[in-house]
This record gives C-alpha cells, sequence and structure tokens, in this order.
C-alpha cells in the first residue's frame, strides 16, 4: 500500500514539473525581452511575438493535445510533449537569431499544448477518489508560484549572466527539469490512462476550432501593438460565429456516431461551463496584473530586471502561504467559500494597492495578494474536474486549459491597454477589482463542495444509538 502511495504522489510531481516548465516559459519573457532584443536585434514586433507566438500556439492547440490523449493514451502524449517541449528550449537558448527564436517558441507552444492536458487525466487515474481533492489542490498554488516566481528567475538569471548565457539561461534550466521529468514519467506515470482505440481526431472539427481560436488570440495579442484597427473588432467578433459553427458541427458528427473533439456532454454541465468562465476571468486578471506589475516596476520606479524580479517575492510568499490555509479551510468550509475568500482577499490586496504604491510600502499589498491568489486557486480545480465523467477528462482538460490561456491573453491586452492607454496604474486597479466581483459572483454556480460526504447507511446509525 506504501509503495502504491508514493506511486501516486510520484505523478503528481511529475505533472506539477511539466506545469511549471510552461509557466516559467510564459511569463519570463516579460522580463528578459529587454535583453533579448538587445542581443538578437529585432523591433517592438520581436519582442511581441516572442510572448504572441507561444501563446497562440498554445492556446489553439489545447483542446487537440487533451484529445489525443484520450486516443493514443496520456502516457505516450504526456512523454512526446515533454521530449518535444525540451528540446524547444535547448533550441530556443541557441537560437541565433529572431526569426529562429519567434519560430522555435512557436514550436514550443505545441509541444505544450500536447504536453499539458496529459496532466490532469494522469491525475484523476492515478489517484484514489478521497486523495484528489489533496492531488487538484496542489495546482493552485504551483500555478501561482510559478507564475510571480517567473519574473523573479528571470531577472536573477538575466542580471547574473550565468557563463556568459545571459538571457539563454531562462530557457536552458528547463533542460535538468524536462530530462527528470521524463525519465521519471517512463517509470511511474500509468500505461492505461485514458487509451480508447475506438476513437479518432476529429480534423475538421480540429480546424473549424482553431480558426475560431486564432480570431479571437490573435487580435487579443497583438491588438495594442497596432493601435486597435478594424479588423481586430471584426476577427473577434468573427470568432463567436465560428465557435457555434464548431458546437453545431460537433454535435452532428455525435449523432452520426463518430468521435467529436469535445465531448458535447461536457458543455451541457453546469458546473464546468461556470467553472471555465471563473477561470478565464480570475487568469485574465492574474496574468494581466503580473504584466502591469512588471511594466510599472521598470518603466515606473526605474528598477532593473533583478529587482523588479526580487519585488515581487512578498507575491511568491503570500500564494504559498494562502494555498497551506486553504488546504485546511476546504475541508472544513468547503470548496467554494474559500475559493470566494480567496477571491475577496485578492480584491483587499489591489486596495492595499491603491492606496500604498511606494517602492517599499507596496510590499504589504503584494503579500495580500499572493495569500488570496494561493486561496482561491486551492479548491479551484476540483470543484470544476469533480463531476467530469472518464471519457470526458481529455476534452476537460483541455478546454480548461485553453480558457485560462485565453483569459491570460484577454487580461494582458485589456489591462495592459488600460494602463498604456490611461497612464494610470489606479485605473487599472479599479477595473481589477471589477473583474474580481464578477468571478466571485459566479463562483455562487458553483458547488459548495467536490464531493458530498457519503451519509452513513441507516443500519449503522441505528446501531450507534443503541450504543
Amino acid at each position: 500500500m506504501k509503495t502504491e502511495q508514493r506511486s501516486y504522489w510520484w505523478v503528481l510531481a511529475i505533472v506539477l514539473a511539466a506545469e511549471i516548465m510552461d509557466l516559467l516559459d510564459a511569463t519570463v519573457i516579460a522580463i528578459a525581452g529587454p535583453s533579448i532584443r538587445t542581443d538578437l536585434g529585432g523591433g517592438t514586433a520581436f519582442l511581441q511575438w516572442l510572448a504572441a507566438g507561444y501563446t497562440l500556439a498554445f492556446a489553439i492547440g489545447l483542446v487537440t493535445g487533451g484529445r489525443l490523449g484520450d486516443i493514443f493514451g496520456r502516457r505516450p502524449m504526456f512523454l512526446a510533449g515533454a521530449a518535444g517541449f525540451t528540446l524547444m528550449s535547448l533550441l530556443c537558448a541557441v537560437a541565433p537569431g529572431p526569426a529562429w527564436l519567434v519560430a522555435f517558441r512557436v514550436l514550443q507552444g505545441l509541444c505544450g499544448a500536447v504536453l499539458i492536458p496529459q496532466g490532469l487525466g494522469l491525475i484523476k487515474a492515478a489517484f484514489p477518489p478521497d486523495k484528489l481533492g489533496a492531488a487538484f489542490g496542489a495546482f493552485g498554488p504551483v500555478m501561482g508560484l510559478s507564475a510571480v516566481g517567473g519574473p523573479i528567475l528571470a531577472g536573477v538569471l538575466v542580471d547574473a549572466d550565468l557563463f556568459g548565457t545571459g538571457w539563454r539561461a531562462i530557457f536552458l534550466i528547463n533542460l535538468p527539469v524536462g530530462l527528470a521529468a521524463l525519465f521519471a514519467a517512463a517509470l511511474v506515470l500509468p500505461r492505461t490512462a485514458g487509451r480508447d482505440p475506438a476513437l479518432r481526431l476529429d480534423l475538421p472539427g480540429t480546424a473549424l476550432l482553431a480558426t475560431a481560436l486564432l480570431l479571437l488570440v490573435y487580435p487579443l495579442v497583438q491588438g495594442r501593438e497596432l493601435g486597435w484597427p478594424w479588423w481586430c473588432w471584426a476577427a473577434m467578433a468573427a470568432s463567436l460565429p465560428g465557435l457555434w459553427l464548431f458546437t453545431r458541427y460537433e454535435r452532428r458528427r455525435v449523432r452520426a456516431g463518430r468521435s467529436p473533439l469535445v465531448e458535447p456532454s461536457l458543455l451541457a454541465k453546469r458546473r464546468f461551463n461556470a467553472g471555465l468562465v471563473v477561470g478565464l476571468i480570475l487568469f485574465a486578471g492574474m496574468m494581466g496584473l503580473s504584466l502591469i506589475l512588471s511594466v510599472y516596476l521598470q518603466l515606473g520606479l526605474g528598477f532593473s530586471p533583478r529587482r523588479a524580479g526580487l519585488t515581487q517575492a512578498p507575491w511568491a510568499l503570500g500564494t504559498a502561504l494562502g494555498a497551506v490555509a486553504a488546504y485546511s479551510l476546504n475541508a472544513r468550509f468547503g470548496g467554494r467559500k474559500v475559493l470566494v475568500g480567496g477571491t475577496a482577499v485578492i480584491a483587499l490586496g489591489a486596495g492595499l494597492f491603491l492606496a500604498f504604491q511606494g517602492p517599499w510600502s507596496m510590499l504589504p499589498a503584494l503579500l495580500v495578494l499572493g495569500v488570496g491568489m494561493g486561496a482561491s486557486m486551492t479548491p479551484y480545480f476540483d470543484l470544476v474536474l469533480a463531476a467530469v465523467d472518464e471519457h470526458e477528462v481529455g476534452s476537460a482538460s483541455g478546454t480548461l486549459t485553453a480558457a485560462q490561456q485565453i483569459g491570460g491573453a484577454m487580461g494582458v491586452a485589456c489591462l495592459g491597454t488600460a494602463y498604456f492607454s490611461w497612464g494610470s496604474l489606479d485605473r487599472v486597479l479599479w477595473l481589477e477589482l471589477a473583474l474580481l466581483v464578477v468571478a466571485a459572483a459566479l463562483c455562487f454556480l458553483l458547488p459548495a463542495r467536490a464531493r458530498q460526504e457519503a451519509p452513513e447507511p441507516a443500519g449503522a446509525q441505528a446501531e450507534l444509538v443503541a450504543g
């Protein structure tokens, strides 16, 4: 029994290592971008595409990546994605010019889209039901710490210039993590998780969904740099009928007895849909505020990359503290109350930031923001995925992660545009508070707990009374 327990905790550790690699690579560019441009050359569009190329490829490929796990098995897809991601990290580190680096970043995003959706399904297959809450609870703090820790790590590595690598170290750091995860995954990941030979990849559905997401995400990541021309708004508007066409095609495919890309039964579940929207808003606020903070510290207060990164250390510490507190509170009060409470604490941190924005006085606000982030993300995945059936896990994982990526892109676009247009951090923080109010209200569409306690049999209750 102890060997079996060690095995499923190893599965969690491997999946979290993959999450860390992905989130670090998504966030380090905000700090390292200026140094990369100085070394390789290129214009402002090059800096934008360093982040946008990865985000676009990752967001568009996620749902398909999740379905590939259902068809071919989550273990082989995890191994393939991890190997590709590690190789692309090496190629990014040795890229000789701007075009090469952007191309490798796009391929890295596609490999991440194959790797990341397998993690949630592998955990659900490996863990007993009574341990799933603890496993999913680890995702929130790890994702929060990685999102906040990325800029810290990037600032330290770029300024340290280890062995003359400079900015290239932010990609080289993935190599030992990726190789260790690959070796461990080959030993302990369950071999039977997710494979269904009867399923086939829905190529027309993949093309329809990729087109709809491209129409939505591309203007979000490029619009601000281009001054929001008319075609950006037209493309985002066209994404809605594109998603409608995709949904209609998927339903027709199910009626014809063929395998869909996204299980229609998944989209009929209120808990899952509400969770998608809550995650989209929370990640929009988290990623958008992270970008604005990095810009404010470097351009507004004149901090170096290292100081800007280290200033966010209280945020990372708060995330860890909030996650630990939320884990114990979750069993007592239920996931929904903890999620709403964590959102309220994030709002408190934003309010403190409104009042105190000095180089030192902002540190308590960052600590409170981190506590709220850790507390809100700890119960999130368990609440949303508890009602997902086994045959829906691949679709659910890819769809949920895609919603987070799209939310992050929307947050960066909306909060970034607001900051550069208004020139005011205060107005951006008020916008952040409005997003948090909407997210907290939508949390009440989720169940109070991920899993209800099973009632005792009537006979056992009678024996207890008689005794």
